[in-house]
C-alpha cells in the first residue's frame, strides 16, 4: 500500500509499531500483503465507542464533583475510612480516557497515512476492559446515586452551548479520515453509507442549538439579583464543620445563614452535630474508646465538652482548602469544641447573622422533648425570632404556638390545596427546575437549594432566580460577581451560524484536498504500472 504525499514511511512504521505492537516495516507489510479487514473495521468502531463513552464518564464525574463530599461522608461511615475519594475518581478516569484517546488518534493517523488497522490483541484486551470499568461506574452511580443523573441533566444548561460547538469540532475533524476511507474504498455501499450517517449526523448537530435551552442566554438587564448564600454547617472548607470556629469564617464570607444541625444531650443541652454518632468529626474514639460506637445523644454534655472537635479536620482534611490554611487558623482549629445552641445562638445575635437547622434525630423515641428543650434555649437567649429558620416538620404546629416569630421553612413544594401559603422551601438543587423557580420568584417565594458548591451550578441557579443557596465553598462563591457565562440571545445566534458555517466549509475543504491526493495516488500508481510493464518487456527481449 502506497504511503500518500505527506506521509513519510518512518512515521508510519512507527505508528504501526504503536498501534499492533509490532516493528513492521513498509516493504514488510507489502510482502505480507497485509490490509485493514472488516475485523479491523469493526474494532475501529469498537475503539471509537469506548472513546465516546469514557469521555461521557469523564462529562459525569467532573458534575458530580460538586456532590463528592456526600460520597466520601458515606464510605466513612460504611467503612471507617476517610479518604477524597474524588482525586482517585479523576485519576482512574484519566487513565482511561487518555489510553483510549491515544488509541483512536493512533487509529486516524494510520488511515490518513493509508496503514492497515491491525490492533493488537492486547490493545483490545484493554479496551474491553476499559469498556466493562466504565459501565460498571455508569450502573454503581444509577443504582447508589440516582439523583446525579438530574444534576447532569442541570449542568447541560451551563455547558449545552460550548458542548455543541465542541462536538461540532470534533465532527468537524473527523471529515479528514472518513473522506480517506471514502476515495480509499472501492465498495459503493460502503460510501453511500458513510456519506448519509455523518451527514445525518452533522445536519443534527447543526440544528441542535434549536433544543439547547438554558437560563444563561439573557440580556443582562434581565439578571436577577446575586442569591444569598447559606453556610453549610457553616464554612467547612475554612474551618470544623459546627463549630464557633465555622461560624465566625462563614460571616467573614458575607453569609448571611448559618445552616447547621442540633441533637440534644442526655441530660438535656442541644448542641450542634450533624453524625449521629461523633467518629467522624471528634476524638471519641480516644477518649471514650468504649462507648465510641453509641448515638451522640447518649452522651451527657459534660461528656461532649471532653472532646475535641477540631484535630479531625487537619488530619483527614475533608477538603484540599485545608492544606492553605494558615498557621493561626491551624492552631485555633485544633482547639474547636462541640458548641451548645445555646453558644451559636449568642454568636449569631451577635453576628447578626440568621441560624437555620435540623432537629436529629426525627425518629427518636424522645423528639417531643428535643424539640421542647431547642424552643426553651432559643428564647432563653433573646436572639430576634426572625433570625431563627425552623426545618423540622415534627411538631410544626406546636412551634408556631410557641415561638409564632420563628420562620417556618419547609422542605417541599407547594400543594395545590396548601392551607396557608408556603414563603420559604429548603430542597436539593436538583429538585427544582428552572421554571418552577421563576414561578415560585414571581409568587414571592423564597426558594433555598442545597447543596452547591461549583461555580457552574451557581451560576445556572443565579441566572434561574435563585433566591439563596447553601455551600461549602461560600469563600468561593463569595468573589463572584456574575455569573460564569451570560449571552444574548442575539449573540448565541450569531455564534451559532458561525460555527455551523465554518465547519461547512472545512467539510468541504477536507473532501476536495483527500479527492485531489486519492487522484494523485491514482496518477503515481498508474505511472508506476507503466513503467513497470516497460521494465517487464525489456527483460523479456
Amino acid at each position: 500500500m502506497a504511503d500518500p504525499p505527506g506521509c513519510c514511511r518512518p512515521c508510519a512504521t512507527c505508528l504501526l509499531c504503536l498501534y499492533s505492537c509490532q516493528w513492521i516495516t513498509a516493504k514488510k507489510e507489502k510482502r505480507r500483503g497485509l490490509k485493514t479487514t472488516k475485523c479491523d473495521c469493526s474494532w475501529f468502531f469498537f475503539l471509537f465507542c469506548v472513546f465516546l463513552f469514557t469521555l461521557v464518564w469523564l462529562y459525569i464525574a467532573i458534575i458530580i464533583l460538586n456532590d463528592f463530599h456526600n460520597f466520601n461522608e458515606f464510605i466513612f461511615k460504611q467503612q471507617k475510612l476517610w479518604l477524597d475519594w474524588s482525586l482517585v475518581l479523576l485519576i482512574a478516569t484519566a487513565v482511561l480516557i487518555t489510553y483510549s484517546a491515544v488509541l483512536l488518534i493512533l487509529a486516524l493517523c494510520l488511515q490518513l497515512c493509508g496503514q492497515p488497522l491491525k490492533l493488537h490483541w492486547l490493545h483490545k484486551v484493554l479496551l474491553i476492559i476499559t469498556a466493562l470499568v466504565v459501565a460498571a461506574a455508569f450502573t454503581g452511580l444509577g443504582i447508589k446515586w440516582a439523583e446525579e443523573w438530574r444534576s447532569a441533566r442541570i449542568s447541560l444548561q451551563a455547558t449545552g452551548p460550548f458542548l455543541h460547538i465542541g462536538i461540532v469540532g470534533g465532527m468537524t475533524l473527523l471529515a479528514w479520515p472518513l473522506a480517506s476511507v471514502i476515495y480509499r474504498t472501492h465498495s459503493t455501499g460502503l460510501k453511500v453509507f458513510l456519506l448519509l450517517a455523518y451527514s445525518a449526523v452533522m445536519i443534527a448537530l447543526y440544528l441542535a442549538p434549536l433544543g439547547i435551552t438554558s437560563p444563561c442566554i439573557m440580556e443582562e438587564n434581565q439578571l436577577p439579583p446575586k442569591p444569598a448564600l447559606v453556610g453549610h454547617r457553616g464554612a467547612p472548607m475554612l474551618a470544623p464543620e459546627n463549630t464557633l470556629m465555622s461560624l465566625r469564617k462563614a460571616v467573614d464570607c458575607d453569609v448571611q445563614v448559618f445552616e447547621t444541625d442540633v441533637m440534644v444531650s442526655a441530660d438535656g443541652v442541644p448542641f450542634l452535630m450533624h453524625d449521629e454518632k461523633l467518629t467522624r468529626t471528634t476524638n471519641v474514639q480516644t477518649v471514650f474508646p468504649e462507648r465510641a460506637t453509641l448515638n451522640s445523644t447518649a452522651f451527657n454534655w459534660t461528656d461532649l465538652q471532653q472532646l475535641n472537635a477540631g484535630s479531625w479536620f487537619l488530619e483527614r482534611r475533608p477538603f484540599p482548602s485545608v492544606q492553605s490554611l494558615s498557621h493561626g487558623d491551624r492552631m485555633q482549629a485544633t482547639r474547636q469544641k462541640i458548641p451548645s445552641l445555646e453558644q451559636v445562638l449568642d454568636a449569631a445575635k451577635e453576628s447578626n447573622i440568621s441560624i437555620m437547622f435540623d432537629l436529629r434525630p426525627e425518629n427518636h423515641s424522645d423528639y417531643q422533648s428535643f424539640v421542647n428543650a431547642t424552643l426553651e434555649v432559643i428564647l432563653q437567649s433573646g436572639i430576634p425570632l426572625q433570625q431563627v429558620l425552623w426545618l423540622p416538620d415534627g411538631f410544626r404546629e406546636q412551634v408556631k404556638q410557641q415561638v409564632p416569630g420563628v420562620q417556618q421553612i419547609y422542605g417541599r413544594k407547594r400543594l395545590q390545596d396548601e392551607k396557608e401559603p408556603l414563603l420559604h422551601v429548603n430542597l436539593p438543587y436538583q429538585d427544582m427546575s428552572s421554571e418552577e423557580i421563576k414561578q415560585y420568584r414571581q409568587d414571592n417565594i423564597s426558594v433555598n437549594l442545597y447543596v452547591v458548591n461549583q461555580p457552574w451550578l451557581f451560576s445556572v441557579l443565579w441566572c434561574s432566580g435563585v433566591s439563596s443557596v447553601t455551600t461549602n465553598a461560600c469563600q468561593v462563591l463569595k468573589e463572584m460577581k456574575r455569573p460564569i457565562w451570560l449571552l444574548p440571545s442575539s449573540t448565541y445566534l450569531m455564534i451559532w451560524i458561525v460555527v455551523d458555517c465554518v465547519s461547512f466549509l472545512m467539510i468541504l475543504w477536507a473532501f476536495l484536498l483527500m479527492k485531489k491526493c486519492s487522484q494523485r495516488r491514482r496518477t503515481a500508481e498508474s505511472e508506476t504500472d507503466v513503467l513497470l510493464t516497460k521494465i517487464n518487456s525489456l527483460m523479456q527481449d
